[in-house]
């Protein structure tokens, strides 16, 4: 195993002791019940069993067969979740065969950053990964259930799902994905043509036709974003059945990977043959596993917060030094857009996860002694699913890429450095994605120019007033301020002077999208603007510095200066009401900072330990 992630492992452990100790006894605690529905009087169980068939009443009344939760995000405006439609009748009928039954515990919110990108909506798009905890709770909150099965792809939903899922740590749990869409026109186009709108030299017209040319249909979309990146971590933290996170939606392969998932967890439950809760099953260095994966994949950095608050209701500690020191340690292996030009279908036809993992592993930068749904060791998913005469098979990753271009070797890999940089200095703490940056781009030196939304930018932009060298600063961004969008309407405009030839960086206590990485992007700034941040005392003309090989941010003006400076206080109240943003008051008020997992619970936890 390689030292220094043995390290980073080692530290995680030690700091997480004691909370993780409180967390592992109440998981114990509540695990003192094998039917947990036995707990409840005649009434309570006859309310659970109205709507049953009368096979179904039999078996949950008969109190010696599990029967399972499902937590669904399914809405058909959302591509990557339209599938998930029937999927609760096919997960039931496939229960059913093993002698358990199953019933929708509830659904949760699942809005899509695609469609709220620079719109107010985008400002629930954060809070929305902790309401999808709570939601998660409710519904398992009926303690009739001895696992539970989620169905989401999307930003903040998979992250959300974990948390509730951890926080029901006695129950055992499978993730179930419900795979890509088929690939429609390439990433680069689409992107040129957004940069030509930008510039004005195509109309909305050629805009829509060239959207709706990638995205085109039921599935997640394409390019490595955080959605997909949150299904690679499933597959190394083993949440997933084996292979397949990438299969198209639609297919046998598909339905045959979601019958044999829906299966799997009755093995799990107190009344199978091998019982493994999930709040047991993740632990310290399945959560390495995940920012491993993270690193290898130059996956989306809006993981510096979710893996933070995921692992945190495991009672486990991270924090962005141990990505940091983690990306320093292992290779970008894979070429995936934004960071090269394939997308996660090409990449899956490539030698995808079991790949991947396979060339991890093998390298000792994977733990391999962690339990998954399928067993003790991460050794099954280092393969391939396909069906042969009808059965799900595994078969052996692929020990060389099949495209170079897309997935290389660790021993060649084509970046030593895992591409997420933590930088630090007077401006703050930050992460910076550097996978998709040229060597020119980790050093920007410019003059400030200061905005306080990213519609500020894009109309300078219009007037011509940025056609020159600058680092951007868009402050009151962050999660107190505005709930932390995506500032993805920045990427076009300086993406467009960028390959003008001007030295443009952003630094902002705001997010990037995970599809994002092009210009040099200081995000996630803590302290942020609104929190007494030095962002708040940028003026136009301060020269600042963004240094990756450094790893500093640095504002070029003496701290005498900065201390006599009074902070902005710009009028944000345009941010408080509208597209339900008035019902999110409390989140804006409670949540931690950015570095914490920008999470509304993280004063709780502490307050629980």
């Amino acid at each position: 195993m390689n030292k220094g992630i043995l390290e980073v492992t080692e530290r995680i452990i030690e700091r997480s002791r004691k909370t993780r100790e409180i967390y592992l006894e109440r998981i114990a605690e509540a695990e003192k019940k094998k039917v947990h529905r036995a707990a409840l009087g005649c009434s309570n169980l006859a309310h659970v069993m109205a709507a049953e068939s009368a096979e179904d009443k039999a078996i949950m009344s008969g109190m010696k067969a599990p029967n399972i939760g499902i937590i669904t995000a399914y809405n058909d405006m959302l591509s990557a979740h339209q599938p998930f439609a029937d999927f609760p009748l096919k997960i039931k009928a496939a229960l059913r065969e093993v002698g358990a039954t199953c019933q929708v515990a509830s659904g949760v919110p699942a809005m899509c950053d695609g469609v709220t990108q620079s719109q107010p909506g985008m400002e629930l798009s954060l809070f929305s990964r902790d309401t999808i905890a709570m939601s998660t709770a409710v519904g398992l909150s009926h303690n009739v259930y001895e696992g539970a099965i989620y169905l989401g792809v999307c930003d903040k939903i998979v992250p959300g799902l974990v948390i509730g899922a951890l926080t029901f740590g006695h129950l055992p749990a499978v993730f179930i994905p419900a795979g890509p869409m088929r690939s429609g026109i390439s990433n680069a186009q689409k992107g040129k043509v957004r940069q030509e709108f930008a510039l004005g030299n195509v109309g909305v017209d050629v805009l829509l036709q060239s959207e709706s040319a990638c995205y085109h249909s039921s599935g997640t979309c394409t390019f490595y974003g955080t959605a997909n990146s949150n299904q690679m971590m499933m597959d190394v933290m083993g949440l997933h059945l084996p292979g397949g996170t990438f299969v198209n939606p639609d297919t046998p392969l598909r339905e045959a990977i979601t019958v044999s998932s829906a299966q799997q967890i009755v093995k799990l439950t107190q009344l199978g043959e091998n019982f493994m809760p999930v709040g047991r099953m993740i632990d310290e260095k399945s959560i390495v596993n995940a920012l491993v994966g993270l690193m290898a994949t130059g996956g989306s950095t809006n993981h510096t917060m979710h893996l933070i608050a995921m692992a945190k209701a495991a009672g486990i500690h991270i924090n962005w030094e141990d990505f940091d020191d983690i990306s320093s340690i292992v290779p970008l292996i894979t070429r995936l857009y934004p960071n090269g030009s394939a997308d996660v279908n090409q990449f899956h036809d490539a030698g995808g996860m079991g790949y991947v993992i396979s060339q991890l592993l093998d390298a000792g930068i994977l733990h391999e002694d962690v339990n998954t749904i399928v067993g003790k060791g991460l050794a099954p998913y280092a393969t391939e699913a396909s069906l042969v005469d009808d059965r799900l098979t595994w078969t052996p990753a692929p020990d060389k890429p099949r495209d170079p271009e897309i997935v290389s070797t660790v021993d060649e890999p084509f970046d030593h450095h895992g591409g997420l940089t933590m930088l630090g200095g007077n401006l703050g703490r930050s992460v910076i994605k550097t996978s998709a940056l040229k060597p020119t781009q980790l050093c920007i030196e410019a003059p400030a120019v200061v905005f306080e939304s990213q519609e500020e930018l894009q109309a300078a932009f219009k007037a011509h007033e940025l056609d020159k060298d600058f680092i951007a600063i868009v402050r009151y961004q962050g999660p107190k301020a505005n709930g932390m969008p995506e500032l993805h309407g920045l990427m076009a405009p300086l993406g467009a002077l960028q390959d003008k030839g001007f030295k443009v960086a952003v630094v902002t206590d705001g997010r990037m999208s995970g599809a994002s990485g092009k210009v040099p992007s200081a995000i996630h700034v803590t302290p942020e603007a609104l929190d007494g941040g030095m962002l708040s005392k940028v003026q136009n003309g301060d020269i600042v510095v963004l240094d990756v090989e450094a790893k500093t941010l640095e504002l070029k003006v003496s701290a005498e200066e900065l201390a006599a400076r009074e902070e902005a206080h710009p009028d944000l109240s345009h941010d408080r009401w509208g597209t339900g943003r008035e019902l999110f008051a409390m989140m804006r008020h409670f949540v931690g900072s950015a570095e914490m997992g920008a999470s509304i619970f993280d004063s709780i936890g502490e307050e629980q330990a």
